[in-house]
């Protein structure tokens, strides 16, 4: 092999010629040393001597820098292999680097992790072995503190207007907050959660940690169930800059009458059962079973009053089926035939079918609106 002019700066031996180094290749002093040279000082990893975690015993998080992460690990192995990852570094000279861990877990609160690193360097392959004992300890996120600690921002307070809630719509508006909650975390929100859900007569008193967050639930629950909210904010404190602070209080108000319930808008065409009640009412005719629809400027609270609800409804015989206007049934209360009005919402050849009776009225509803 040609020499070069060129000798090892440290023992004076010639070095083989090489090319110029490409972009991003070592350069300088180093690449001027021959092999001997080179990996007499070489070290293909660098590790700390030992690593310290606190871990959050409430909800797992790890505390890194001035913060802390929600890390995803299912134990404290997992935590120890992630904070052993992040802290070892490898030679930037290594090339198609591979290494492996294997923990031991020493006692409750510490790991010992056995790390094996491989990579090709000057055209060699070069391999290492250390240990980095992983001492974790537990502590209280920011978060977990505020939430032990009763701390809140936002009040969702659902409530229907002149009536209780249903116990679907209860659920349904519990529902749409744990998931929006639970999707904001999922995208890293650490100080998205709830604080307390209070159930009362009247409806859910829903606690959160932040204004944003209590008013963006109160409009996924009346984009969803209908109505309307109002807010009402209360001076709590200031913070140390001299800020006023709130508190505020999203009155969630659902509409006066609920899918499944049985009004009579009293304008001479009978019964209707709701069936929707966003931005304005909706619902199916009893007595024929054409679909009705409030008035624009009604809104979702026309006049009407209410009867009963689509479960007061019984099963009763169906006698014949006169013709598509007529139907005879056996009235549930007093067992004895009526013709009542058939409306298009029944099978065709019925043996039974689901009758609601008031004021001495009997009407047909539908199975499934």
């Amino acid at each position: 092999m040609s020499q070069s002019r060129e000798f090892c700066p440290r023992c004076g031996d010639a070095v083989p010629e090489r090319r110029e180094p490409l972009p991003g290749e070592p350069a300088g002093r180093d690449a001027l040393l021959c092999d001997d040279c080179y990996f007499a000082d070489f070290e293909l990893v660098d590790a700390p001597d030992r690593i310290e975690v606190l871990v959050c015993s409430g909800c797992g998080a790890v505390h890194r820098g001035d913060s802390w992460r929600d890390v995803g690990a299912r134990d404290y192995t997992d935590v120890a292999v992630d904070e052993v990852a992040e802290a070892l570094g490898v030679h930037v000279d290594a090339e198609d680097v591979e290494w492996g861990v294997e923990p031991e877990q020493v006692d409750e609160n510490t790991v010992r992790m056995h790390c094996r690193f491989s990579g090709v360097v000057r055209g060699t392959l070069r391999s290492a072995a250390v240990t980095v004992p992983v001492k974790v300890s537990r502590g209280t996120c920011d978060r977990c503190g505020r939430i032990a600690g009763g701390y809140y921002a936002g009040v969702v307070q659902v409530r229907a207007d002149d009536r209780d809630l249903t116990a679907e719509e209860r659920a349904e508006a519990l529902a749409i907050a744990e998931s929006y909650v639970a999707d904001q975390e999922s995208k890293g929100d650490r100080e998205a959660f709830i604080t307390e859900i209070d159930e009362t007569d009247d409806g859910p008193n829903i606690k959160l940690s932040s204004n944003r967050l209590a008013q963006n639930v109160a409009t996924r629950i009346t984009d969803s169930l209908g109505g309307s909210f109002e807010s009402y904010p209360t001076l709590v404190t200031e913070d140390g800059d001299g800020n006023e602070v709130y508190r505020v209080t999203f009155a969630v108000r659902l509409p006066r009458y609920a899918p499944d319930e049985i009004i009579d808008p009293e304008d001479g065409d009978g019964p209707v059962l709701v069936t929707g009640v966003s931005e304005r009412l909706r619902g199916i005719r009893l007595a024929t079973g054409e679909a009705y629809a409030a008035a624009f400027e009604e809104g979702a609270t026309p006049a009407a009053t209410r009867l009963g609800t689509r479960a007061d409804a019984t099963e009763t015989t169906v006698v014949t089926v006169e013709d598509d206007h007529a139907i005879q049934v056996l009235d549930p209360e007093t067992y004895a035939a009526r013709t009542v009005p058939n409306p298009t919402f029944v099978d065709d050849d019925p043996d039974t079918v689901l009758a609601f009776t008031h004021g001495g009225d009997l009407h047909l509803v539908p199975r499934d609106p």
